[in-house]
């Protein structure tokens, strides 16, 4: 197995070491954990048990089996070197290796290991490195070059454990001999020993060199395996050098060592030693290589033999000695003495000598110079990858140290290239560096490496979002910024690799692994100073997450700054590669002008806005950029484009939108300039257009945010339609596109700033056409609040809007909504007019001239208005003949089956490569690379799509139609899309692939889990996703649950799959298993208050099954009380889920308590159908007794001996919950038919819970009275003082007056029952006592009474039951005097009954009186309101002021909706935000002028004089700015008196 993987387990990546652990029988999930953990090759070399244990939760023996065959696999590696190298030396290198721990020259731990790796991972293995040295010496030694021999000026540099070629004698003269020396030992002494030994060593090889007219180097700190058993012949190690002027100094015995003559001889031809620095990535000493060159011109040495006094230090004579006078020649690769015998033969062969060197000498200086590079070309094939021009669509990643000033006038190349990050090492960059140069024209964010890390709960694109990625240049300075005020100094190269190391480390690998994916970036080197250490470290990093060289470029205008680069990048890929991939020695200049004729847009081009005087004004880029979360459609938009980039791509843009690519700003200016035809405009076009213009009229009662909105059938052309719009109004509004996930708040102000740009006065400038697609109502709300808020400080008398919110939303039935607002929403369909129909047909024929039909796929299909059946026989054509076994058709199931199900859903190129098992690794060409890989029919249904964000490339079906036939066809008759479904989530490849794992894993949760909603433009509403749906209606449901558990294992056992499957269960009545299920969600999450409405739901169902069997049967204690147990346990768990929706901060699930008064009323129901209380003589009244006294009756004291205590309280509970619901309605009420997104899934959906209250209400009371209907109570009319209060309360309640909420009710059902709500309410007020004040009425009862009579009032003021004004405030003065005591609704009482007249002789006291219940009510408020946005938890106003006395001067807020006549809701809220409602003549004549002043933004009454009375406007932005005096309608909520439409007075 091992052997099929590759040569070295060191260079295995993390799907061959996954592969490996699988063929020795690891277990499949400790497979996937160290996947998930990034296990390559070079990890698996360092795995220690204990890591294993701690980071993966492994167990002893599975570790244990781990390690002894990652130890047998490298013993059988380390045996098959052995062979091929000479095996005693193999052996003593490793021992000696094991031996010399501190002085080890293998790469450490830290070296093998990949560089994102945690600090912690790294410690714990760092610590086996003492026992596991020997892996290591799996990564063979690099050999390298040594140092270019005798050159001034080179900046070059060794790495630690390289190999130079081995010790040489003399070849051809020129090319110079070398001899190694470790000095290990040597290098320690004192500066007389030390200089003394490297004198000797040098003088001797000198001499050698000299007397053989051979050049030659010495050099010191590169191992002879001779001296340095356990190191490799050759291997740079170095030596510390604490004083250079040592070494330097040590010539100086050439006087004494040599006569006088040889001695200037030696002087002239043995070079000062050069200190060449080694670099070693774990360490941070810094070592050097000390080299002299030896250079024995012939002009010197001609004629002459050179002996020496070699100097020696004797350390008996404490002092330097000379040995006698020897002559030296190199032998081989060795310095020897020439002995006596030999002298006279060596003395002859001078001239001999010196004709070979003075030869040689002459062929190098009459050497061809070296062949001139094409270096323009090859920069533009490394910056294209082979193409003409740049990539639009990539990004670049440069790293570079300190500019040169004429370096930085020749810098526009970079201008127009889309910058993803500058790793920059110049700390004054931001003052006079590259930094200083590019922020003249771009916006740019200031980093640290620092910044890139993330925190705990912190995701990548939470990153992104708060580092402004992928928006503007992130400029990191990596090694200090001068200009900057706080903590962050610069470093020498060591100190930084102590401290900053890890920082790059994690940096490049969030980049590298998480950001972009390969073959998205290219990484620029830009080399224009010496090269230090830590652009080496970060060549290194980039390389090793990376995975290769390919996307990697250096520039260097010098080529000394590039030898020190070259000699530590040759290391990693191969000195070809390197060279391959640079560009040395071509001029920044130069540079600059070849680049700039490549670019796709043309240099300096400045776009222009249109301005309120109908000119023009400049739109620098830095402001766009500041701007980043609108794309900016300018005047002159893409008149920057190059045209030699048109002409070669034109042909190409118009296939891709034909063939279903959204359109682009590109396809519109090529046909308005005549390259390609025109765009067809649809009917709907000029019907937006008519909407657009009717907004931009001037109209003194304008709203400064005015909103259209394009509802679309998918694939009919909306989106084009829309920017159709955008783009022909570019020259006379500011367009711009709203960019996906940015916050309302961040939009609203870069909007704000698009309209004020460049304009003098803030209230003259051109309304902001804002393109909103598909999104959701309420973040368009907030859009809208957070333009209002953005613009309310201005004081803007302009008539017309500031703002025009232009939504494009998906809708599967877009002519019922525009219906719903004509005057605002326009429809786009499949279906054609017969002016569309010729349009279309004519354009057709056009393109088929040009393109293939199968090339213009989307355009054939619209204009066939996507008929089924020629959608069907289409795909059938297009799917004859392909291999149903291969994997690019697996690829189209997969992508099929999201785009049929998850709207907008896609899968990344970089997950299909995975898929398709792509190592598009080495191939520049990626993007050709991948399309080749796929069928015929793959090439003809994928599009391709790239993010507008991050160029992200991702592939999807043309059409969602098409997807969904597809899926068809390709199953066949099988239709087992639950097949496809398990293995989609069972395929780890895709699951686990790391990058962009979070879009993809969101699409499959949406799979599964997001339920189709009308609201959001789906078909139908639904219970579960459409594909378990469709599962369950066309396969089984034990396929639909199998599915889910499957997806549930895959998700890590996530709770809402459990949550899935406890409903899936009980909705074909399993409970059991969907008792195992909920039980399994709860105790994950137990203080998620919607989980908990499933357990509950569990048994409720479960309840219902149970009275379902026993329907028809005599129903007895005994065959019920299973039943009853099981309403009960759905009572608790919903009581369970009330407590945590209370304690939510963040969400409002009332689901607990609505589904707790549905299971009680069922109870109830069955309780009083047993036999026992069945009789109609005195059956009702037992149980009545029972449920509300100590009475237990004997046939069910013992069959429900467990449920008696809960029974007897089944009553107050249940009316707890009805008063919960009653007072959450009446603070929030949600219109009839509005529906709310939540976080979690609430069970139930009441779509009028108002109605709903009502009626349970009735239910719940008609239990507890023995007469239920409205003629039985006629018999109590005539002997009221015979029924007890409790029956009362309970008839009351019966009859819908129980809470404020129920008698409220009444009012919004005059209509249709106006005289039949009348009469209740009189009827209620009957039930009363006719002397309330001395009645002794309760809190509750009181308040009750009072709005009894406030209703009555509003339906039939004539009505004789009503009560004066001053008889209710009489009455409300028996509530209670210490106001915490008071309950919301008492409290709301207070504030309307107190309000004074104008008149009023009491106003002050009252004004008190209502000040006091406000402080309280606003307390109340707050506690309910919980952290959710307003515009989810909207204050409902119940009554507003008007000009009438009395109860008659509360109007309440039904009866202004009777006059707006709105049939939709979002219109209706329109209405009454914009304040357009409140201009209404017939309201504005009916409400109260209230007078008072603004101050900071606050709204205050005019009237009380003791203390000033704020009046909390409605909508805070309808405050006008400034202090002024101001003129409200008041209006009565549970938060207390708001303000609305605040005018100024004139």
């Amino acid at each position: 197995m091992a052997d099929e993987l590759g040569p070295l387990p060191g260079e295995w990546s993390e799907s061959q070491v996954s592969a490996w652990l699988k063929s020795i029988g690891v277990k499949e999930q400790y497979i996937k954990k160290l996947y998930e953990e990034e296990v390559d090759g070079r990890v698996l070399l360092e795995l220690n048990e204990d890591y294993l244990r701690k980071e993966t939760g492994m167990r002893s023996g599975p570790a244990h089996l781990l390690i002894t065959k990652r130890d047998e696999l490298i013993s059988s590696q380390l045996k098959s070197q052995e062979r091929q190298r000479t095996t005693s030396g193999q052996k003593s290198e490793l021992k000696g290796k094991k031996n010399k721990q501190k002085s080890a020259t293998l790469p450490v731990a830290s070296e093998c290991l990949p560089a994102q790796m945690p600090e912690t991972e790294q410690g714990a293995l760092e610590e086996r490195q003492t026992q596991d040295q020997t892996l290591c010496a799996l990564t063979l030694k690099e050999d390298c070059k040594p140092r270019p021999f005798d050159k001034e000026g080179i900046d070059f540099a060794y790495v630690k454990h390289r190999v130079l070629q081995p010790e040489s004698g003399a070849f051809d003269l020129i090319s110079p001999c070398h001899e190694y020396k470790s000095f290990a030992l040597a290098a320690t002494l004192d500066r007389t020993r030390l200089q003394a030994k490297f004198a000797k060593e040098v003088f001797k090889f000198g001499v050698g060199c000299m007397n053989i007219r051979s050049n030659g180097t010495i050099h010191f700190g590169v191992m002879d395996s001779k001296d340095d058993t356990g190191y490799t012949h050759g291997e740079i190690i170095g030596i510390p050098v604490k004083e250079k002027d040592m070494y330097t100094d040590a010539l100086d015995h050439i006087e004494k060592s040599f006569s006088t003559s040889d001695g200037e001889h030696v002087r002239q031809c043995v070079r000062p030693p050069r200190f060449i620095e080694v670099i070693d990535r774990k360490s941070t000493e810094k070592m050097y290589v000390v080299e002299v060159d030896i250079v024995p011109s012939i002009s010197i040495v001609k004629g002459r033999v050179y002996s020496v006094r070699l100097p020696n230090f004797k350390e008996s004579a404490n002092k330097v000695e000379h040995e006698k006078d020897t002559v030296y020649r190199r032998v081989g690769s060795k310095s020897e003495p020439v002995s006596d015998k030999d002298q006279n033969n060596f003395y002859l062969r001078v001239k001999e000598r010196d004709v070979q060197r003075e030869e040689a000498e002459k062929r190098q200086f009459l050497s061809a110079p070296d062949i001139c590079q094409d270096l323009g070309r090859k920069l533009t094939m490394l910056m294209t990858n082979g193409k003409k021009f740049l990539e639009k669509d990539k990004w670049y990643i440069l790293v570079t140290n300190k500019f040169k000033s004429d370096d930085l006038s020749n810098l526009d190349w970079l201008l127009n290239m889309k910058i993803f990050c500058v790793f920059d090492f110049d700390p004054d960059s931001k003052l006079s560096g590259l930094c200083s140069k590019y922020i003249q024209h771009h916006a740019a964010n200031m980093h640290f490496m620092q910044n890139y890390r993330i925190s705990s709960g912190m995701s990548v694109k939470d990153l992104e979002s708060h580092l402004n990625l992928f928006d503007q240049t992130s400029w990191i300075f990596c090694n200090g910024r001068t200009d900057y005020k706080g903590n962050e100094p610069t470093f020498d190269e060591m100190e930084w690799i102590r401290t900053k190391m890890t920082l790059l480390r994690e940096s490049v690998s969030l980049i590298c692994k998480q950001m972009l994916p390969k073959g998205t970036f290219q990484v620029i080197f830009l080399l224009t100073s010496p090269v230090e250490k830590p652009i080496l470290h970060t060549f290194y990093e980039f390389f090793t997450d990376m995975e290769g060289h390919e996307d990697i470029i250096c520039i260097s205008e010098s080529e000394e700054n590039f030898q020190r680069w070259q000699s530590f990048a040759e290391s990693s890929c191969g000195t070809e590669t390197v060279n391959h991939s640079s560009v040395v020695g071509m001029k920044m200049s130069h540079i600059n002008a070849t680049l700039q004729q490549i670019q796709p847009v043309n240099l300096h081009v400045t776009k222009h806005l249109p301005i309120f005087v109908k000119g023009t004004c400049f739109l620098e880029a830095h402001a766009e950029e500041n701007m980043y979360s609108l794309e900016i459609l300018a005047v002159d938009h893409c008149d920057e484009t190059n045209e030699d980039y048109i002409e070669a791509e034109k042909a190409n843009i118009e296939r891709q939108f034909y063939h279903g690519g959204k359109v682009t700003w590109l396809n519109f200016w090529l046909a308005e300039h005549g390259y390609v035809g025109e765009v067809i405009e649809r009917d709907a076009y000029n019907d937006v257009s008519e909407l657009l213009k009717d907004a931009l009229k001037q109209n003194v009662d304008q709203s400064p945010v005015n909103r259209i909105n394009i509802y679309h059938h998918p694939g009919s052309g909306g989106s084009t339609v829309a920017r159709q719009l955008m783009w022909k109004n570019r020259k006379n509004l500011r367009c711009a596109v709203v960019k996906p996930s940015y916050s309302a708040a961040v939009v609203a102000k870069h909007a704000a700033e698009l309209r004020e740009y460049e304009e003098k006065d803030p209230n003259k400038c051109l309304s902001v056409l804002l393109l909103i697609e598909d999104s959701d109502q309420d973040y368009l709300d907030d859009l809208r609040n957070e333009l209002f808020a953005a613009i309310h400080t201005k004081q803007n008398h302009d008539k017309t809007p500031c703002f025009i919110l232009f939504s494009c939303r998906r809708s599967n039935d877009p002519e019922t909504r525009c219906k719903e607002s004509p005057l605002r929403n326009v429809a786009v369909t499949h279906k054609l007019s017969d002016k569309e129909k010729r349009k279309f047909a004519g354009k057709r024929q056009t393109l088929e001239e040009c393109y293939e039909p199968k090339f213009i796929l989307t355009f054939v299909l619209m204009s066939e208005e996507f008929n089924p059946h020629y959608v069907e026989k289409f795909v059938q054509h297009l799917l004859q003949g392909i291999d149903h076994e291969s994997a690019v058709t697996l690829l189209i199931k997969y992508v099929a089956l999201l785009n049929t199900y998850v709207q907008n859903s896609f899968i990344s190129q970089s997950h299909c490569e995975a898929l398709l098992g792509l190592t598009i690794h080495t191939d520049r060409f990626r993007q050709h690379g991948f399309e080749n890989s796929l069928s015929e029919q793959a090439k003809l249904v994928f599009l391709h799509l790239r993010d507008d964000k991050t160029y992200i490339q991702s592939v999807r079906i043309i059409n969602p139609f098409v997807a969904e036939e597809i899926l068809r066809q390709l199953l066949g008759n099988q239709n087992s899309q639950s097949n496809l479904a398990m293995n989609l989530v069972c395929n780890e490849v895709l699951f686990e692939h790391r990058f962009g794992k979070e879009d993809y894993q969101g699409c499959l949760r949406a799979l599964f889990i997001r339920r189709s909603k009308i609201s959001r433009g789906d078909e139908f509403d639904s219970f579960f996703s459409p594909l378990v749906e469709h599962v369950c209606n066309n396969e089984t449901p034990e396929k639909a649950i199998e599915l889910l558990k499957k997806a549930y294992e895959c998700f890590h056992k996530d709770p809402f799959f459990a949550q899935q499957l406890a409903r899936l269960h009980y909705s074909f009545e399993k409970f059991e298993e969907a008792k195992h299920w909920a039980e399994i969600a709860a105790k994950q999450m137990p203080n998620n208050s919607y989980i908990l409405d499933t357990k509950g739901q569990v048994y409720s169902k479960w309840f219902q099954a149970k009275c379902k069997a026993i329907e028809n049967v005599p129903k007895t204690a005994q065959n019920t009380a299973d039943a009853v147990n099981t309403a009960l346990t759905a009572i608790e768990c919903f009581k369970e889920c009330e407590k945590a929706a209370v304690a939510e901060a963040e969400n409002n699930n009332t689901s607990g308590f609505f589904s707790e008064v549905v299971v009680g009323c069922r109870l109830l129901k069955l309780i009083f159908s047993l036999q026992v209380f069945s009789n109609k003589t005195y059956g009702h009244s037992e149980c009545i007794k029972y449920l509300t006294t100590d009475h237990i009756p004997e046939e069910i004291k013992e069959p429900w001996e467990p449920f008696h205590s809960r029974l007897k309280n089944l009553k107050d509970t249940l009316a707890e919950a009805l008063e919960y619901i009653s007072v959450d309605l009446s603070y929030f009420q949600k219109e009839i038919g509005e529906e709310t997104e939540t976080s979690g899934s609430p069970e139930m959906n009441i779509s009028n819970p108002l109605a709903w209250l009502v009626k349970k209400s009735t239910e719940y009371a008609k239990y507890f009275i023995e007469g239920v209907s409205i003629t039985q109570l006629k018999q109590y009319k005539s002997n009221l003082a015979s029924l007890s209060l409790s029956k009362k309360r309970m008839i009351i309640y019966h009859l819908g007056g129980g809470n404020i909420t129920s008698l409220l009710y009444k009012l919004t059902d005059q209509k249709e029952r106006g005289q039949l709500q009348i009469q209740l309410l009189e009827d209620i007020i009957s039930l009363y006592s006719h002397d309330p004040c001395q009645a002794g009425f309760s809190q509750v009862d009181l308040a009750n009474y009072i709005v009894t009579h406030i209703a009555l009032n509003c339906l039939a003021p004539q009505s004789p039951k009503v009560a004066t004004l001053k008889t209710l405030q009489d009455l409300s003065k028996q509530f209670p005097a210490d106001k915490k005591k008071c309950s919301p609704t008492t409290l709301f009482l207070l504030t309307m009954l107190s309000w004074p007249d104008d008149g009023d002789k009491e106003k002050e006291a009252k004004y008190e009186t209502v000040q006091l219940a406000v402080r309280h009510l606003r307390d109340h408020y707050l506690t309910k309101k919980k952290d959710i946005p307003q515009r989810k938890r909207r204050i409902y106003t119940h009554f507003f002021l008007s000009n009438a006395s009395g109860l008659n001067k509360f109007v309440h807020k039904t009866k202004l909706q009777t006059i707006l006549k709105v049939r939709s809701i979002s219109e209706k809220r329109m209405k009454w935000f914009t304040g357009e409602a409140w201009k209404m003549p017939e309201i504005a004549q009916m409400l109260k002028h209230v007078s008072g002043w603004t101050e900071d933004g606050k709204v205050y009454l005019e009237g009380p004089q003791r203390n000033k009375f704020e009046i909390p406007a409605l909508y805070t932005l309808s405050v006008p700015p400034g202090n002024e005096n101001v003129t409200f309608y008041l209006g009565f909520t549970l938060r207390g008196p708001v303000a609305v439409n605040i005018t100024v007075e004139k």
